[in-house]
């Protein structure tokens, strides 16, 4: 006898076959989907040098024009831990010298504008790195690229809202 899929399984199954590894990634348009019905762990990446804190410039759709600690979203059955180490190769091609062992500060943001990517548990752990990342990508202000990177000894006037709640680990330097 022939099972009988009812619309949710029939969708389900197409998503599914879809999807190569959700331990990697997902496309984007399945990832938007997740993301507007349920929140999101990330980990944010607080980067401490004798400069100060390294933030990144981040210039998209979501988040507009500004300043953000470097971090990444846990994939499927990923530990935290090895997303930092990730995070910091991806987005600035440096390895994780130190980190603390446990988040020291856990966070839970949300955006009431917006369904796709509004609503995140973030976990912040304290780093520090091997070397400066690449000159390359230095922040430029006459010519501001996303991705680009500046070490901050406060808190910049124009950071992204979700990261905020971060000002308070600032106030050392």
């Amino acid at each position: 006898m022939k099972k009988k899929y009812n619309n949710a399984e029939f969708l389900i199954n197409a998503i599914n076959r879809f999807i190569q590894d959700p331990k990697v990634s997902l496309p984007e348009e399945i990832f938007h989907f997740v993301s507007s019905i349920t929140p999101l762990v990330c980990v944010d990446l607080l980067i401490r040098g004798e400069e100060g804190i390294l933030l990144t410039w981040r210039e998209d759709k979501f988040y507009g024009p500004g300043w953000h600690l470097p971090g990444g979203i846990l994939r499927f059955k990923e530990k935290a831990y090895t997303r930092v180490l990730e995070t910091s190769k991806k987005e600035l091609c440096v390895s994780v010298k130190e980190m603390s062992k446990k988040p020291i500060n856990i966070a839970e943001q949300i955006n009431t504008k917006r369904d796709i990517r509004g609503h995140f548990i973030a976990l912040l752990y304290e780093c520090s790195i091997d070397k400066n990342p690449s000159e390359k990508k230095r922040f430029n202000p006459d010519n501001k690229i996303n991705g680009s990177w500046k070490w901050h000894d406060s808190f910049p006037k124009d950071m992204i809202n979700q990261h905020h709640i971060y000002e308070k680990f600032f106030k050392d330097f």
